[in-house]
């Protein structure tokens, strides 16, 4: 069988995933977003962006595999198939899509073995975490806002990330609907009565202004603002649905959650 040795990942998750594969000479292309690693945009060229991408500098590279992710690049794909270019489309939504795409790719360029133990090597530390959080007394009301304007609360993976680290998800029924539109906060109001005791905001890329969110109408009243858990957690961390969510953004939602523990039971 031959395996793929020219891929394109349009997303920087896969890119990621293969260089923790140690299959980076694979790639051939990347996303203009990619930050993990870091020594990937010095090594490989930018072909895309989130919802668009260079179709000509795409074919002149002739990759034998183009990685996407969701339907917002289904366009992309389209174009890309009709040019005779094979292309895989995720479309992982929570943790256990998240680990099962790592040993897929694994699997896809002849590396099933390495991609099943570097999944189990996170699913250990998750675990580790979710122990941890097990002991704390209190579990915090946390709201998550993946984008300001419309409000925008989080997905799946991250919801199941906040309760892992120790946290209650207070729309948690809105996590599971894949697409943004139908995660909008229509009534701000809302969060105002849910009163979290922790915000974690992360828009998509553009810096959180905490200020914008401590001064909204009636948000005084919201536990978070007065008590100053207003926090920060920079997307390429937990909004890309790969490896960085389940390591160093766990890691930062559970030290936020473990901060206010701490205050709480002082």
């Amino acid at each position: 069988m031959n395996f793929p040795n020219r891929i394109i990942c349009l997303t920087e998750e896969t890119t990621e995933i293969l260089y923790e594969l140690g299959a980076e000479d694979l790639i051939v292309g990347i996303s203009g977003y990619t930050v993990r690693p870091k020594r990937a945009r010095k090594e490989k060229p930018r072909v895309s962006a989130f919802s668009s991408a260079k179709i000509d500098k795409i074919i002149e590279l002739k990759p034998d595999l183009v990685l996407g992710f969701s339907d917002i690049q289904s366009d992309i794909c389209s174009e890309l198939i009709k040019k005779g270019i094979n292309v895989l489309c995720f479309n992982q939504r929570s943790v256990e899509e998240i680990l099962n795409v790592i040993k897929l790719l694994g699997r896809i360029i002849n590396k099933a073995n390495k991609a099943e133990d570097y999944a189990e090597k996170i699913k250990i530390k998750m675990d580790q975490i979710s122990d941890l959080s097990y002991k704390f007394q209190f579990k915090p009301k946390v709201y998550f806002e993946e984008w300001n304007d419309p409000l925008i609360t989080g997905i799946k993976w991250v919801s199941e990330l906040i309760e892992i680290a120790g946290g209650i998800d207070i729309f948690r029924n809105k996590s599971f609907e894949p697409l943004a539109l139908n995660r909008i906060i229509k009534n701000p109001s809302t969060i105002v009565k849910e009163n979290p005791d922790i915000i974690i905001g992360s828009w998509c890329g553009k810096k959180l202004k905490k200020e914008e969110i401590t001064c909204r109408d009636g948000w005084d009243k919201i536990n978070a603002v007065r008590n100053n858990q207003v926090y920060e957690i920079k997307s390429p961390l937990i909004l890309q649905p790969g490896p960085a969510a389940l390591t160093d953004g766990l890691d930062e939602i559970f030290k936020i959650i473990l901060k206010w523990e701490n205050c709480i039971t002082s």
